[in-house]
């Protein structure tokens, strides 16, 4: 990858404009609603959270949603979701007419927003990114499907962060700080249950010289510039 080659991330990728599209089946909170948690007009909140559903499911196999407001797909590892899971990432199908031809409503009560990233300024490449979160749905399995990864694995917040300490994984600090800031929570449902209270902003490291050596510092931290 030409950014962030060889390290540990989550699941995810780039919105597709296709992402706005007002025909997506839509059950949970709306648009306009997510567009106030995520500090966004209403179009780019339903193409984030389109994306992030999409990519969800792109990426691990795992798909959040299902026929009625108050359900979710149970198994989507048969040979045709495969098929459609390939047109999406080949953006052959767009997730509108994916949902439509299956019957399908994009489940937004299932997601939660964690946190919002911003690669620093002195980084060739730049993305303005949003972290989600979400339980695994009942009777769903991931996958090993990504084409983006040579290596994929299932780990618990605490056991990534025990093996980049032991020097057998790398990853970039927002992957490293979420998982340090999941790994306080005893459950899934913990986590999920802080999710309303959280307050999502921007953050964007910033790169401080300090005694010859370069160092990332976060907003309110000592050294961040003003």
């Amino acid at each position: 990858m030409a950014f962030a080659g060889g390290m540990y991330a989550f699941p995810g990728g780039s919105v597709d404009p296709r992402d706005a599209d007002h025909e997506v089946g839509w059950a949970g909170p709306n648009s306009a609603e997510w567009a106030v948690r995520l500090g966004s007009t209403d179009v780019e909140a339903r193409m984030l959270v389109c994306a992030a559903v999409r990519e969800t499911f792109e990426e691990s196999g795992v798909l959040l949603a299902g026929p009625s407001a108050g359900t979710v797909v149970v198994d989507v590892a048969g040979a045709d979701w495969e098929r459609d899971r390939r047109a999406l990432v080949d953006r052959e199908l767009a997730f509108s007419d994916f949902l439509a031809a299956r019957g399908l409503v994009l489940r937004t009560d299932l997601l939660g927003l964690w946190a919002h990233w911003i690669t620093p300024e002195f980084e060739e490449r730049r993305y303005d990114t949003r972290f989600f979160l979400a339980a695994l749905p009942a009777g769903q399995l991931t996958r090993d499907v990504s084409s983006e990864a040579d290596q994929v694995c299932w780990l618990t917040p605490g056991e990534a962060l025990d093996q980049m300490l032991r020097g057998e994984i790398r990853m970039l600090p927002p992957t490293a700080l979420t998982l340090r800031e999941l790994s306080l929570y005893g459950s899934i449902a913990d986590v999920l249950a802080a999710v309303p209270e959280r307050e999502v902003g921007p953050i964007t490291p910033a790169a401080v010289v300090s005694g010859g050596d370069v160092r990332l510092v976060l907003p309110g931290e000592d050294g961040y510039p003003q």
